[in-house]
């Protein structure tokens, strides 16, 4: 087997999505031909896509879109050439608005750019292991402070808690309403915030007190599931390929990457950790953690953590979940959901 194909075993298993699924809508004027549309592009080529003019009909113009966006205007009927360096991972929506003899026709098509990277697998070493609460649904892991702050998930059992890491001693725990399943959470210009699940609510307390200072509703119809911060932005996942910037002042979602392994989505992330400017990133059900690029959703690396399990008390229901960074120590603390224990691992190629 192919170590590109080993690593996409270990982190998405059955999550691969469908590829190679473009579309075409037609009309009976002008439409982009389909015989010349690959099923995968990568970012290094240039689109090349000619329309069809079975009608001969004297074409003035053509002005061609990328997911809205205008990127070019020709004479004549002359085909779209494009590069897609600066193009997210994920479906790419083309229009082409054709003028010809006083009137206009619109054709569109898909499709879909991958990565190009090759992950690589890389190894991980325990430093020390500490017990974790099993009644811990962890959703959210992360240090403020030197000091460690978990969220946990479950309706009538989600809350916030503060303790030390070392002993399992609660310093303070806030307990969210029985209507609210808890997710991940981040600590950004002095607030902490908390994602819940199905409820499409946030929170953001004061990181110092712990005390709620303001309720959000998320300004896009999603999940809310791991959270992370770069100082300037929040981003999170919703369960999805996706994983969403946020601006922390007004809440509001203002763009997104999505998440590939060469050419596969990779859907279900989860919790998630900023790390030496890339996103470390837990997905949903698999005991493993990719290393995703921010700036264009490609993952670079996988840590391949299912060694951990022969030293848990778990079921396999209770899947790994929570990344922390302690920046103090410089090495990364995860942990499951109803793990028995938690573990300070570095990891290296």
């Amino acid at each position: 087997m192919k170590k590109h194909n080993l690593l996409s075993f270990i982190l998405l298993g059955t999550l691969l999505s469908n590829c190679g699924d473009t579309k075409n809508r037609e009309n009976t004027i002008f439409n982009f031909d389909s015989s010349k549309i690959s099923a995968h592009y990568q970012p290094q080529e240039t689109l090349n896509l000619p329309i069809l003019n079975p009608k001969s009909k004297v074409v003035d113009s053509v002005v061609y879109y990328i997911n809205d966006t205008k990127v070019k205007t020709v004479k004549g009927l002359e085909n779209l050439s494009f590069e897609l360096k600066d193009q997210k991972l994920g479906y790419q929506n083309i229009k082409a608005l054709v003028y010809f003899e006083g009137e206009n026709a619109e054709t569109t098509t898909r499709i879909e750019v991958v990565s190009n990277v090759t992950p690589k697998l890389l190894k991980y070493k325990i430093v020390n292991t500490y017990p974790h609460d099993i009644k811990s649904f962890t959703e959210g892991l992360e240090f403020y402070k030197d000091t460690l702050y978990e969220s946990t998930g479950q309706k009538g059992n989600s809350y916030l808690r503060k303790y030390d890491y070392k002993t399992g001693k609660v310093f303070k725990q806030i307990d969210l309403d029985g209507n609210y399943f808890g997710e991940g959470i981040t600590f950004i210009n002095g607030k902490l915030f908390q994602l819940t699940w199905q409820e499409k609510t946030g929170f953001i307390y004061n990181a110092n007190t712990l005390k709620l200072e303001k309720t959000f509703t998320y300004t896009k119809e999603i999940e809310g599931w791991g959270m992370t911060h770069d100082d300037k932005y929040i981003y999170q996942s919703d369960g999805t390929e996706k994983i969403w910037k946020m601006d922390p002042e007004t809440q509001k979602m203002i763009d997104y990457i999505n998440v590939y392994s060469g050419s596969s989505k990779i859907k279900a992330v989860n919790e998630l950790e900023l790390i030496d400017g890339k996103f470390y990133a837990n997905v949903w059900q698999k005991d493993a953690i990719a290393i995703v690029n921010p700036s264009n959703g490609a993952v670079e690396a996988i840590v391949d953590l299912s060694g951990l399990r022969k030293l848990i008390n778990a079921t396999p229901e209770d899947v790994l979940n929570g990344i922390a960074y302690n920046p103090k120590t410089k090495t990364i603390f995860v942990t499951g959901k109803n793990w028995d224990k938690m573990f300070e691992i570095t990891v290296s190629e």
